[in-house]
C-alpha cells in the first residue's frame, strides 16, 4: 500500500528545513565564536571525565586515593580559564610584538632542556623551574605562530624573492626544529605544520613547498638515524605484534582497547586496559580508553567535536579582514588539528607513536593551559570578524561580560564617532548592512 502523499513530501520537507535551519544558525556574526566556545568545552569537560576514569587505577595504586590525577588535572584546567581570560582581553595591536620575545625565550628554555630537563621514557621533555613544570616546544609552537605571522605580514611584497623568505623566517624557522627535535621529534612535525599552514595561508609558490620538503627530508634524516628509539618505533609500527613484548607493546595494548569496546562500548569506568596494562592512558592513549569505555560512538563524537574546532578556525581565519590575524588563525588551527590527528593516528595505527598529547583531553599542565590560551586567542579573533563587531556593539555588553571585565572590539575607523554613530543609529552602511544580513539576529 503507497503512502499518502503528505507523508512523502514531508519526508522530503524535514531534512532541506533542517539544512536550512543549520545554514541559518552559521549564517549569525557571533558563529565562530559560539563553535569554538562550544567544540573546546565539550572536549575539556570530556576529557576530565575521560582522565580521571582512565588514571584511577594508578591513582589508587600510587597515592592511595583514586582521584590525585584528576585533581591535578583538574587544577591546570582552573588555571587555563584565567589563560583563556587574558587571552581575549590582548588588545590586537600587541600580539604582533609577543613573537620576537617568544622566540627568544623558547631558544633559552630549549638550549637548558638537554641540561636541566626531566627525562621521561627516554626523552627530555619536561623543564622544571621551581615547583613549575613546562615542555618548552609549547612555547616554541606559540611563539612560532606569532613570529612567523609578522615576519610574513611585513614582508608580503617580497615573497616571491628567496633571500627575503629565507631570512629570517626559514632560518629561524631551522634554528627551533633542531632544537626541538633533539628531544620530541613529534613536536618538531607539529612545528613544521604551522610552518607549512602559514606559508600556504601567505600565498607563498608550490615550488617553495618542494624546495623546503627537500630540504626538511634531508634533515630528518640524522634526527631519526641518531637516537635508537625513534628507529624502533618506526619499525614497530610497520608490524607492531611482531614487536609486542618490546616496543611494540603499548601499541598492541592500544588495540585491544579499542577492540574490545564494540559500537557503545563497556561502560564509562568499565575499561579493562587501565588495571596496568596499556602504558600511559591518561596521557597519550587516552583516545583508547575513549574507545574501550564508550565505544565507536563516543570515538566519533571526539573525531567531530576536533572537525567543529577545525571548522571554527578556518572559518575565523576567512572572515577576519587582518593579515595578521588570518595567518595565526591558520597557524594555530592547524597546530591543534594536526596534534590531534598524530595523536589519534598513532592510537589507531595510521601513524608512528610520537608522544604527542591529545589536545584538551590528555592529561598534561603546560600543554592544557597553553591550549586553553590559544583557544582564547582564536576567540577573541572571532570577536573581531567584521559583522560580530557590528552586532557586539548593536546589543551592548551583557552583565557578564561587563563582570569578567571582556572589552568590545572596536569599530572600524575612529573608534569614538563610530560607537556614537551606531548608537544613534547615524553609522550609515555598518549598521545598516548589520541589520540587512542578520535581520537583528546575534
Amino acid at each position: 500500500m503507497a503512502a499518502p502523499a503528505g507523508l512523502d513530501r514531508d519526508a522530503h520537507v524535514a531534512p532541506g528545513r533542517a539544512v536550512g535551519v543549520v545554514a541559518g544558525l552559521l549564517r549569525r556574526p557571533m558563529a565562530s565564536y559560539y563553535l569554538l566556545l562550544g567544540s573546546a568545552g565539550l572536549l575539556l569537560g570530556l576529557g576530565l571525565i575521560m582522565v580521571l576514569s582512565a588514571s584511577s587505577i594508578d591513582s589508587y595504586a600510587n597515592s592511595g586515593s583514586a582521584f590525585t590525577q584528576f585533581t591535578k588535572q583538574l587544577t591546570f584546567a582552573l588555571l587555563g580559564i584565567p589563560a583563556f581570560w587574558l587571552a581575549l582581553r590582548v588588545p590586537m595591536r600587541l600580539w604582533p610584538l609577543f613573537g620576537w620575545p617568544l622566540v627568544v625565550v623558547s631558544m633559552i628554555l630549549l638550549v637548558m632542556l638537554p641540561f636541566f630537563g626531566k627525562e621521561v621514557n627516554g626523552a627530555k621533555l619536561w623543564l622544571a623551574l621551581g615547583p613549575i613544570q613546562i615542555q618548552p616546544v609549547e612555547v616554541a609552537k606559540l611563539a612560532l605562530a606569532l613570529w612567523g605571522s609578522a615576519v610574513l605580514v611585513r614582508k608580503r611584497p617580497l615573497l616571491t624573492e628567496w633571500r627575503h623568505l629565507a631570512v629570517p623566517l626559514l632560518a629561524g624557522s631551522a634554528v627551533l626544529f633542531g632544537l626541538v627535535g633533539l628531544e620530541d621529534f613529534g613536536g618538531m612535525m607539529l612545528l613544521l605544520f604551522i610552518l607549512v599552514a602559514l606559508l600556504f595561508t601567505a600565498g607563498v609558490r608550490f615550488r617553495v613547498f618542494a624546495t623546503l620538503g627537500a630540504i626538511a627530508f634531508v634533515g630528518l634524516v640524522p634526527l631519526v638515524a641518531t637516537k635508537p628509539e625513534r628507529i624502533s618505533r618506526l619499525t614497530c609500527f610497520t608490524d607492531p605484534f611482531a614487536h609486542q613484548d618490546t616496543c611494540g607493546y603499548q601499541v598492541v595494548r592500544g588495540f585491544y582497547s579499542l577492540g574490545t569496546g564494540g559500537w557503545l562500548g563497556l561502560g564509562l569506568g568499565q575499561s579493562r586496559e587501565k588495571w596496568g596494562g596499556l602504558p600511559e592512558a591518561h596521557n597519550d592513549f587516552i583516545f583508547a580508553i575513549i574507545g574501550e569505555e564508550l565505544g565507536v560512538l563516543g570515538c566519533l563524537v571526539v573525531v567531530l567535536l576536533f572537525g567543529v574546532l577545525t571548522y571554527a578556525g578556518i572559518r575565523i581565519a576567512s572572515r577576519v579582514d587582518d593579515p595578521f590575524r588570518r595567518l595565526v588563525a591558520s597557524a594555530a588551527t592547524v597546530w591543534l588539528a594536526g596534534q590531534a590527528l598524530v595523536n589519534m593516528g598513532g592510537v589507531v595505527g595510521l601513524l608512528p607513536i610520537t608522544g604527542v598529547p591529545l589536545p584538551l583531553m590528555s592529561a598534561g599542565g603546560s600543554s592544557l593551559i597553553l591550549t586553553m590560551f590559544v583557544i582564547g586567542m582564536l576567540a577573541s579573533f572571532a570577536r573581531h570578524e567584521p559583522e560580530a563587531v557590528l552586532a557586539l556593539h548593536a546589543r551592548g555588553r551583557a552583565w557578564w561580560v561587563r563582570w569578567s571585565g571582556i572589552p568590545l572590539p572596536e569599530l572600524p575607523g575612529r573608534p569614538g564617532r563610530a560607537r556614537q554613530a551606531l548608537r544613534s543609529g547615524r553609522a550609515g552602511r555598518p549598521l545598516g548592512h548589520y541589520r540587512a544580513r542578520t535581520g537583528g539576529r546575534r
